[in-house]
């Protein structure tokens, strides 16, 4: 059942405490992924949550999604054997949509199991539709997972600036691909080429093809000559034989 919480406690205020107190249970990866996801575009994020304990189950999770580049539309996936909150906050800078302007956006998502959860071996995933998904390489999703031996697992650690080594426990990070060209461009690239060639074509056929026509009115007026040739041959020779007939006998 969706509802509005801020009762909750922050993200933040619980890694504050887990990085004073550490983390009772070594997790695999808590991961985030969204296959074709492009600046600029909407997508369907997929958290996918392992559980490594021998003896514990995963009965929460809570996701923190970034704030410096704010999600406009988010919903979340209804789940079997889960409920779930958000928190809203202020935006500092109000986003503007096609609808107008928003001036707040989930900050956070807190999944909490109403059964057995997910249980040690296995996994299970979360899924939230957002966008316009901002125009940066990545995004980052500080996550943690609460387990039902009441240890928690934070999922918050960057890789240190220039540092290709991964953390202990990296936030879940997804990255984006760049926003396509702008079609008007290629298209217009391929419409002004397809013209010249086309016209090359044009004129280099008007060049060498026979008209039909032409050619039908040639053979009729050779035929005609050859007609006019005919007939005038024919007169001439009936005109000899006359001529023949009406001589005296020696």
């Amino acid at each position: 059942m969706k509802s509005i919480a801020n009762k909750s406690p922050s993200i933040l205020a619980v890694t504050a405490c887990l990085l004073l107190l550490g983390t009772g249970v070594a997790s695999a990866h808590v991961v985030v992924s969204a296959p074709g996801a492009t600046q600029g575009g909407y997508s369907v994020l997929t958290f996918r949550v392992p559980t490594e304990s021998d003896t514990a189950s995963t009965v929460g999770l809570k996701v923190q999604l970034p704030t410096d580049e704010p999600l406009a539309s988010v919903s979340v996936q209804p789940k079997d054997g889960w409920t779930y909150t958000v928190t809203k906050s202020t935006l500092a800078t109000p986003i503007t949509t096609d609808d107008g302007q928003v001036t707040e956006a989930i900050s956070e998502i807190d999944w909490t199991a109403t059964g057995g959860g997910i249980a040690p071996g296995e996994f299970d995933q979360f899924m939230v539709s957002v966008g316009p998904l901002p125009d940066v390489p990545t995004m980052t999703f500080k996550a943690i997972q609460h387990y039902s031996d009441n240890t928690d697992v934070a999922w918050i650690e960057e890789p240190a600036t220039g540092s290709t080594a991964e953390p202990e426990h990296p936030a879940p990070t997804l990255t984006l691909a760049a926003a396509a060209a702008d079609d008007s461009t290629s298209g217009g690239t391929s419409t002004t080429a397809a013209p010249a060639t086309s016209g090359l074509s044009v004129d280099s056929t008007a060049a060498t093809t026979t008209d039909p026509d032409a050619a039908s009115k040639g053979s009729v007026a050779v035929a005609i000559v050859i007609g006019v040739i005919g007939v005038v041959v024919g007169a001439i020779g009936v005109g000899l034989a006359l001529a023949a007939r009406r001589r005296p006998a020696a």
